[in-house]
């Protein structure tokens, strides 16, 4: 069953690349007492992913943050070395948090893996994106497979 508005975030942790290497990232911590735009890519360096979905957050950071959103988070099935290394490449530091969900135990605990094993990518997460207030999810869209409609950093802002 896939988590649903009205719900909470999981209590799973995460990480994401500090100075000094991978760093936890406890999301009772992260997503308390703030509104935070999480959206989830397929995989870092894909296509779509690179080509327009993290791009345009980063290029939507500042319209977001004038919205009243206090961060917003990329989160995908890689990582924290891959997830850093992505963020480098799309100038997301300082715009967009990179959080890695490595083992797929977050995305799984939400009901939104995307299962590629035949494809050879292994387990990842579906495309989407999700307002999250204080760690209770206010709205969700979930793309439907090959579709980059309803998780665009546009439609959440039409949302907010």
């Amino acid at each position: 069953m896939s988590i649903k508005e009205g719900d909470k975030v999981p209590a799973i942790g995460l990480k994401q690349m500090g100075e000094n290497g991978p760093e936890d990232v406890d999301p009772a911590d992260y997503f308390s007492g703030k509104k935070v735009v999480l959206f989830s890519v397929p995989g870092a360096f894909t296509p779509t992913c690179s080509a327009k979905h993290l791009p345009g957050f980063v290029n939507q950071s500042e319209a977001l943050r004038a919205k009243g959103v206090d961060s917003i988070a990329c989160l995908a099935v890689n990582d924290a070395f891959v997830m850093g290394a992505w963020g480098k490449d799309q100038q997301a530091d300082g715009k967009v948090d990179m959080l890695a969900d490595g083992s797929a135990a977050f995305t799984s605990a939400m009901g939104l893996e995307l299962d590629l094993v035949a494809a050879g990518l292994g387990v990842r997460g579906k495309r989407f994106a999700m307002i999250v207030d204080d760690g209770t999810v206010t709205h969700l869209a979930v793309e439907e497979p090959g579709a980059f409609e309803v998780s665009s950093a546009e439609a959440i802002l039409a949302k907010l």
